[in-house]
């Protein structure tokens, strides 16, 4: 089997990926908190995962990929402060919070459908494991991990001399800076919370040992996990922005309930941006898949640009890279039609050479734009059409740009639009409009046939 080498965030260095079971992965990924539309740079992340998942599986890895929805406890902090974000979500748009956690978990799993993110294995909601979390507080508790206070159940990190050796955190500075008035009786100031208990006002709350309350934000992730893929496991996921406070506190939680490292390796991804900085809301700066398509992009144009960078430098979008991402995914895309039409083109074998040199980019660190420079070389190489078709049908499991589906003419950026209309026209039973927009379709020379995978477009 392929030897691979990814970054572990745990020893600040590349070293060879071994897994617990040979020939087996488990990688637990952190979701989305769904109060809000994922934007680009929230599914950079996923992307980054989609890959990960897909390399191990691509070199003959049996990979079970778990990741949670949190649709309860991440407050507006990530400390222990603030409103619960669905609960500030539900008040923006006067609606309830399941309603909240309804609308966006569905335009982020639509848009994993557009960037051809395969389903992760399990998808978990904290809402639907209360009772693991609260067991896992219980354990912690249990081993003198835990204390109570006025606000609920606090992880006493004295107890775990490394806390702040994963992500090399100045304790002092962090203490001299805290705010005493969050929680005087905590012990130290970054001393987090498992279960809280002094929100009467919070509209979701469950009973527990400590009292009515709901869980902290970092608890979900380390319940489970450990539910899905044992109390340890080869890989977890998530972004730059988790390593100084979910994911140290991910670490603590799994030494307080079971005296060791859950995860072996963590891995992150740095983050995209704005040639302006990081995207807004309050700036009115960002972009989601939907704002892409309705443009006129190809969401397979994203999830290349995203090829060309190294997941853990990230990347600086701007529209015209995006462009230029588009026009090379296109050329691919011709060139698999191409080639399909070749009098030999089922008869072609997988170059062994390319295939190499494909490999070892991917096994190193995931290196996709190198993997991708393997491609082009592959594709101007003087051998036969066929195994070129071949060998690149065979990368695409690790691309996921569904090569092997295109070819066809370029659909005019006005029909995708119109094409997008008809879906929300649907999608909101105003089967009127959205029969109005079908004729008019069929007029401009459209068809539109309708899947449970969604939608395609194709010239009449």
């Amino acid at each position: 089997m392929q030897k691979i080498y990814f970054y572990n965030t745990l020893t600040r260095k590349k070293e060879e990926f071994l897994p617990l079971k040979e020939g087996e992965a488990g990688v637990y990924s952190c979701g989305p908190t769904v109060y809000w539309n994922q934007h680009i740079g929230n599914m950079y992340a996923f992307l980054f995962d989609d890959v990960l998942v897909r390399t191990l599986r691509y070199f003959g890895y049996k990979t079970k990929w778990v990741m949670n929805i949190t649709d309860v406890g991440h407050l507006t902090s990530d400390g222990d402060t603030g409103e619960d974000k669905l609960e500030k979500g539900a008040k923006r748009e006067g609606v309830s919070i399941k309603e909240v956690a309804m609308r966006y978990e569905k335009q982020f799993l639509d848009s994993l459908k557009e960037l051809n993110v395969k389903d992760p294995d399990t998808l978990c909601r904290a809402t639907e494991h209360i009772p693991e979390q609260i067991n896992l507080a219980l354990k912690i508790e249990e081993r003198g991990y835990a204390y109570k206070t006025k606000t609920g159940l606090v992880f006493d990190t004295g107890k775990f001399e490394d806390y702040a050796k994963f992500a090399n955190l100045n304790l002092e500075e962090m203490d001299s800076g805290a705010r005493v008035d969050v929680d005087e009786e905590k012990k130290k100031a970054w001393d987090f919370l498992l279960w809280i208990t002094n929100q009467p006002e919070h509209i979701m709350k469950w009973e527990s040992p400590w009292g009515e309350g709901f869980p902290g934000w970092h608890l979900e992730c380390t319940a489970m996990s450990t539910k899905y893929l044992g109390d340890q496991f080869d890989i977890h996921t998530g972004g730059i922005e988790h390593i100084g406070v979910h994911h140290t506190n991910e670490i603590a939680q799994g030494y307080g309930a079971f005296g060791k490292q859950t995860a072996r390796y963590w891995l992150h991804n740095a983050w995209l941006s704005l040639k302006e900085g990081k995207m807004s809301k309050s700036e009115g700066t960002v972009i989601t898949i939907q704002d892409l398509i309705e443009k006129g992009y190809d969401p397979m144009a994203f999830r290349y640009l995203f090829l060309t960078s190294q997941y853990n430098k990230g990347l600086v979008f701007s529209f015209e890279s995006l462009e230029a991402a588009g026009k090379a995914y296109k050329k691919l895309v011709n060139l698999v039609s191409e080639w399909k039409s070749g009098e030999n083109a089922g008869n072609g074998k997988i170059n062994d050479e390319f295939k190499k040199e494909f490999d070892q980019a991917m096994a190193n660190n995931l290196s996709s734009s190198e993997a991708l420079a393997v491609v082009w070389k592959m594709v101007k190489a003087d051998i036969p059409e066929a195994d070129k078709l071949a060998t690149l049908i065979k990368f695409n499991e690790v691309l996921g740009l569904r090569l092997e589906e295109g070819g066809e003419e370029e659909v005019p950026a006005e029909i995708e639009k119109l094409a997008l209309e008809r879906k929300r026209a649907k999608d909101n039973k105003d089967w009127s409009e959205a029969d109005r927009i079908r004729d008019l379709l069929k007029e401009k020379g459209y068809l539109v046939e309708d899947s449970s995978e969604g939608y395609k477009i194709k010239k009449i």
